[in-house]
């Protein structure tokens, strides 16, 4: 009887296997049937990307050309006919993956570079042809009217977002799972994770486990399993990129700091009232305006952190962190305050594109003068490097890239002033 049983289900497992199996041929048949005009061409034309996709699980699983590029392209002479995939076309497939996209601040890469007051005096090279800052803020979901003005620029390439992780047409998990995959836009200036990872003990740790000296099952963090743990494609921090948060109750000094810098960043206007562009810094949710919004951030970190550490090791380790903050804090609003003081006096005029006559830090690509181009270094760089350094856990960055430039840039700062001062009273101005 048992074994009149297990005969039965040993021959519907194997008519299920070979079921699937023959739909998987079947499928990789059609999928190289549909797609033999595309490789027959594109093996002459561009043939890095048929290998590619002959090397990826698309190919292997039935997903064709026509697929994701649509089937009116036939000849050379009608390439425009192509479909350029869009991160709905990804989610046609991938929909978990790409609703948790779009919740999180990789998708709002895009809108946050275009929110930058002087971004448009750029060379459109850099933006949207994606040699500069757009090649890295490709990322983020792009609007219609978007599209449209990359596709003045270039044929449309750099709207899809998820092949700037999965690149094109390998579309490989494995690279994306890598923190090299993470390098090429997270490097050098106010975006220098991938050094602050790699000299970390995370990273030593990473680098000693891919060379045989760790075991293959240490712990060794990498970027994807802190910031996308359970391959959340969210990615999203306490912080946000500003570092800007509700201050604990009572802490006056370091809330009055906060409120310096976001008059600096034009979000409240100098009298601390909110302006127009708080609902831009909303949109682009570069700020953490409610502790419950920061407070989840934190429970799902220390979730990650807990994995390899006590609780209450993270915990404290995450505080030094916060600490970094106000203590850089109060540094930066000091600068602030003392080049907001000169346009105050009338030391220094106000340029034209400044709504007001305050210091605008969201215009650091354009500083008109040495001390605010200092102020815009600092704020853009010095500071983040000293909290990113703290929370990446890379002691050298933290305190000389980081802190030590904070305090020589206001050391400059105040020294600079000082000298408009003179320069304006003898002159007869004060």
């Amino acid at each position: 009887m048992r074994r009149s049983i297990f005969l039965r289900r040993s021959i519907s497992f194997l008519s299920t296997f070979l079921f699937l199996s023959g739909l998987f041929v079947a499928q990789n048949a059609a999928a190289q049937a549909g797609s033999k005009a595309c490789i027959d061409c594109h093996s002459k034309t561009s043939p890095g990307i048929v290998h590619d996709w002959r090397l990826s699980k698309h190919s292997k699983n039935g997903v064709a050309c026509p697929t994701c590029h649509g089937s009116l392209h036939k000849t050379a002479a009608d390439y425009a006919k192509a479909k350029i995939p869009t991160p709905e076309t990804c989610a046609a497939c991938h929909p978990k993956q790409f609703d948790q996209f779009k919740s999180g601040k990789h998708a709002l890469a895009w809108v946050a570079m275009k929110a930058m007051p002087t971004i448009h005096w750029q060379p459109m090279a850099m933006i949207e042809g994606m040699k500069g800052c757009g090649g890295c803020h490709q990322i983020g979901l792009k609007s219609k009217q978007d599209i449209m003005e990359i596709k003045k620029t270039q044929p449309g390439f750099g709207i899809t977002s998820c092949d700037v992780c999965h690149t094109r047409h390998l579309f490989s998990v494995k690279e994306a799972r890598s923190p090299q995959a993470c390098r090429t836009c997270h490097t050098g200036f106010d975006h220098p994770q991938w050094e602050m990872y790699e000299g970390s003990k995370h990273g030593v740790r990473y680098a000693l486990k891919r060379e045989g000296i760790l075991p293959r099952d240490a712990a060794a963090p990498t970027c994807q399993e802190c910031h996308m743990a359970n391959g959340n494609h969210e990615v999203r921090t306490a912080w946000g990129f500003l570092g800007l948060r509700l201050p604990p109750p009572g802490d006056k000094q370091w809330a009055a700091d906060q409120v310096t810098i976001l008059k600096g960043l034009g979000v409240l206007d100098p009298q601390g009232k909110p302006t127009a562009l708080l609902a831009a810094v909303k949109a682009a949710d570069l700020v953490r305006l409610t502790a419950p919004s920061w407070q989840h951030e934190r429970d799902r970190m220390l979730t990650v952190c807990t994995r390899c550490h006590s609780l209450a090791y993270a915990k404290s380790q995450l505080a030094l962190g916060d600490k970094i903050i106000k203590d850089s804090d109060h540094l930066m609003a000091e600068a602030i305050r003392t080049v907001a003081a000169l346009y105050k006096d009338g030391v220094l005029k106000k340029p034209s594109y400044y709504p007001y006559a305050y210091p605008d830090l969201l215009t650091f690509h354009n500083a008109p003068t040495p001390i605010e181009q200092k102020l815009f270094v600092m704020f853009s760089e010095h500071r983040m490097r000293t909290f990113q350094g703290a929370f990446h856990a890379n002691p050298d960055y933290a305190f000389w890239y980081g802190w030590s430039a904070m305090a020589t840039d206001l050391t400059d700062i105040k020294s600079m002033a000082a000298q408009l001062r003179r320069q304006k009273a003898s002159a007869g101005g004060i």
